[in-house]
């Protein structure tokens, strides 16, 4: 299947963004926990691999809903194989109809760009099941 692509990546790296996030919030700069610390303990192993399973997980889960691309809407619907291997090891573009979310191997958090209220509204509740957040980095409440 071949979606017409409607927006670039570039274009979507302009839009309105939702973090999924092992934590329910933003840390306040000014926060007297020690963020940084926990962030390094969370991307060593054996942790790093948990958090990237529950991003595998989740997108494995969209894509039962929603076709989905790793190349640019190249390609429709790699294996399940294909994009654990991909989330674990690059910079992933996963594009979705007319949203697109970024991966990157490094990182305890993925970006939802451009996501319509439907989308987000799935997300959220897979994500919750992974035991994950998601949260607007522009409200702060």
């Amino acid at each position: 299947m071949k979606i017409a692509q409607k927006q670039s990546i570039e274009e979507l790296l302009q839009t309105p963004c939702w973090i999924i996030d092992i934590l329910p919030e933003q840390v306040p700069r000014d926060s007297q926990g020690q963020y940084f610390k926990i962030e390094r303990y969370f991307m060593k192993e054996p942790q790093r691999t948990a958090v990237k399973q529950k991003h595998i997980n989740l997108v494995l889960k969209v894509n039962c809903y929603k076709d989905l691309s790793l190349d640019e809407r190249q390609t429709f619907n790699p294996s399940p194989e294909q994009i654990a291997e991909k989330l674990n090891t690059s910079t992933t573009f996963i594009m979705m109809d007319d949203a697109m979310l970024l991966s990157e191997p490094d990182d305890t958090y993925m970006t939802l760009f451009n996501p319509n209220e439907s989308l987000l509204r799935l997300i959220r509740v897979l994500a919750g099941g992974e035991g994950l957040y998601v949260w607007n980095p522009e409200r702060t409440e």
